[in-house]
């Protein structure tokens, strides 16, 4: 294990958007890390990756290869899902950590191979990059609803829509094509992560969803553009989801809960939250104290929890992101099947 002078060593597999926006700048501040090699999705974007961002790094064909280097500690992964369970694993098994960007997987299969594979390396250090929806008021909505301010919870109500999508001749992004994406729709493991942090697991599901554009440049889309999921909470709620990439002008991200003793929401673009009482006029802003507001922090977070030998676990973990990922499962089987399906842990 790593000496006290000794660097943290990382290597990246997948250095797209996310990594160059977010992760890259949060890692430089670390005087302590040292990303190593890269491996892009060719050689090519490898090299000019580390030509513009890190000088110093060795661009890599291939990811097998970046693995196989014995000086690493974190395997960092910043690829769309595809290639997350492949590259875990295989990085599990050559000794070194894991960050793997969300969402966890293709479907439910590969999510609880992933974590059979954490549990077989107790010592290694796993973590999934958590959505940044709802991070900054998470311990405000979780002290609410655990002082039972808005009573006992039994209506969810949670809308999600774009208008990424409306483009007939736009071609399909890679999150709506399954063989990059998996079973992944929209933002439907995003949101479903954050309900069952909040309000627990969700227990059963029937989805309905709609492909408003089939083709697009020649590719058949097969995840819908539209997506309405009814749900059961094990605390007894009902939940009605909505997700779009279809709807032009349409308002910011948006949850209400309803509970037998009041209401609240959560407005996902301003993180504000608003709640109030039965016999209340209307609902009033909940004020976020300093000591409660949450921040982005998710480099600091698995950095720590590597130094801290295992003492440290970062979260999400990988049990939560088999909950999410047991609920994509089921909806993409209750479209299916135009049935309810019950959820089994």
């Amino acid at each position: 294990m790593q000496k006290n002078n000794h660097k943290l060593r990382i290597g990246m597999v997948g250095a797209g958007s996310i990594v160059r926006a977010r992760h890259l700048p949060a890692l430089k501040k670390h005087p302590e890390v040292e990303i190593v090699a890269v491996s892009n999705l060719t050689y090519e974007s490898s090299e000019k990756f580390c030509r513009e961002n890190l000088p110093h790094a060795t661009p890599m064909q291939n990811w097998a290869d970046l693995l196989a280097l014995p000086e690493l500690d974190i395997i960092w992964i910043g690829t769309p899902p595809y290639m997350h369970s492949a590259v875990t694993i295989s990085a599990l098994e050559a000794g070194k950590h894991v960050f793997c960007q969300a969402r966890m997987s293709m479907d439910l299969a590969e999510a609880e191979e992933m974590l059979a594979a954490s549990k077989r390396y107790p010592e290694l250090v796993t973590m999934l990059c958590p959505p940044p929806m709802g991070m900054r008021a998470d311990l405000l909505v979780k002290k609410l609803l655990a002082e039972s301010y808005i009573g006992n919870p039994h209506h969810v109500r949670l809308q999600s829509f774009t208008s990424s999508y409306l483009n007939p001749d736009a071609p399909a992004h890679w999150r709506q094509r399954i063989e990059i994406s998996g079973l992944n729709v929209l933002t439907l493991g995003i949101y479903v992560e954050v309900l069952q942090r909040w309000l627990g697991d969700i227990t059963g599901v029937f989805a309905r969803g709609k492909i408003i554009h089939p083709v697009r440049q020649g590719y058949e889309v097969i995840i819908p553009d539209l997506l309405t999921v009814l749900c059961q909470f094990e605390n007894g709620a009902e939940g009605v989801l909505e997700f779009s990439g279809i709807d032009a002008l349409a308002p910011g991200d948006r949850l209400e809960i309803y509970g037998n003793a009041g209401t609240l929401t959560y407005d996902f673009g301003s993180d504000v939250v608003q709640a109030g009482k039965l016999g209340d006029r209307a609902l009033h802003v909940v004020d976020l104290a300093p000591e409660l507001e949450g921040e982005w922090r998710v480099e600091e977070d698995f950095l720590a929890a590597v130094k801290s030998k295992g003492r440290v676990r970062p979260r999400p973990n990988f049990e939560e992101g088999v909950r999410y990922m047991r609920v994509v499962q089921a909806v993409a089987d209750s479209r299916a099947r135009n049935g309810w399906v019950q959820i089994k842990k």
